[in-house]
């Protein structure tokens, strides 16, 4: 598998190579898929009895962080300072055995109102190759969930199953998303509201919150977009429609220092251009809510729904 060949070579190609490569894929990609991405029409239907969002507001909007390396982690509460600056929190999501995850920075996060998430164990390709190797790791997963007192877990790299991923104690899972064909896995879940993974039973289960907004990583770094009109084009579409505007940033390509940084850099002016953009455009229409928020918001409509419903 292509997938399986790309990760086995990662670690030996260098980086400057990997993003070259990567960014002519990418640009290949979005010219046979502009039916579908950034927007896929069919993601905006709205789930059948959907409740809308607490207090009448006409969308949720839920920012997360993949911390994928070291560099990603120290620069965590350089983000998080960003964010808070502006009156957003959101959630971190750490990779415990690829680095050293500070409990200085996790507790740091938390006091401040920020959610910490797992990001599996180690950022490679096999979390979903045999389903002995994911059961095996979701014991060491859980382990990590239940120390950082965690409610949710992310796959690297966007790789997912969600029937093993029942495996986790979690509240909510986001390895998905509406619409990505630049992901190693693209089958995306068509939709912009959360939903409820049943585990056998209509009680047992938990929420999927697929991201819902492209990733910066794609956007300025591989595609090399120079602002942020492609985020402001999708929320505007995901705000009509109601929906949940999901983000994935990583601080690991976020440069706070104001120099130009590396291939795989970019401004962190581009977030904060985005957040002020959202705060001075629709003040007062969104829910700001963590991931787990939003989980626990859907786990309890979910279970208030009728039976019959469940199976539309």
């Amino acid at each position: 598998m292509l997938r399986n060949l790309y990760y086995a070579l990662k670690p030996i190609v260098p980086r400057w190579l990997q993003i070259e490569v990567r960014r002519k894929y990418a640009n290949w990609l979005m010219s046979k898929n502009r039916h579908c991405w950034p927007i896929d029409p069919v993601a905006g239907k709205m789930p059948a009895g959907w409740p809308g969002w607490p207090d009448g507001k006409r969308f949720a909007l839920v920012l997360t962080h993949d911390a994928d390396t070291v560099r990603g982690h120290e620069r965590s509460l350089d983000l998080m300072v960003l964010e808070k600056s502006l009156g957003f929190r959101s959630a971190f999501n750490f990779v415990p055995r690829r680095y050293k995850v500070s409990p200085d920075v996790r507790n740091t996060l938390v006091e401040n109102g920020f959610e910490v998430g797992v990001h599996g164990l180690y950022h490679d390709g096999k979390y979903f190759e045999t389903r002995n190797k994911f059961a095996e790791r979701a014991v060491h997963i859980n382990r990590y969930i239940r120390e950082w007192n965690a409610a949710g877990f992310r796959a690297p790299s966007m790789l997912h199953n969600l029937d093993w991923i029942h495996d986790l104690n979690i509240e909510y899972d986001a390895s998905t998303f509406d619409t990505d064909p630049f992901e190693p896995q693209p089958d995306g879940v068509r939709t912009i509201f959360p939903f409820f993974v049943e585990n056998g039973s209509p009680e047992t289960g938990y929420v999927e919150l697929p991201y819902t907004l492209p990733q910066d990583f794609l956007l300025f770094v591989l595609l090399k977009h120079g602002d942020i009109s492609t985020w402001k084009q999708k929320l505007k579409w995901i705000v009509d429609r109601g929906g949940m505007a999901l983000l994935i940033t990583h601080p690991d390509y976020m440069v706070f220092n104001g120099s130009n940084g590396h291939i795989d850099e970019y401004p962190s002016e581009n977030y904060r251009t985005f957040l002020e953009y959202v705060k001075s455009t629709y003040e007062g229409q969104y829910w700001q809510a963590l991931p787990r928020d939003v989980a626990r918001y859907v786990s309890k409509w979910n279970a208030q729904r009728p039976h019959a419903q469940k199976q539309d």
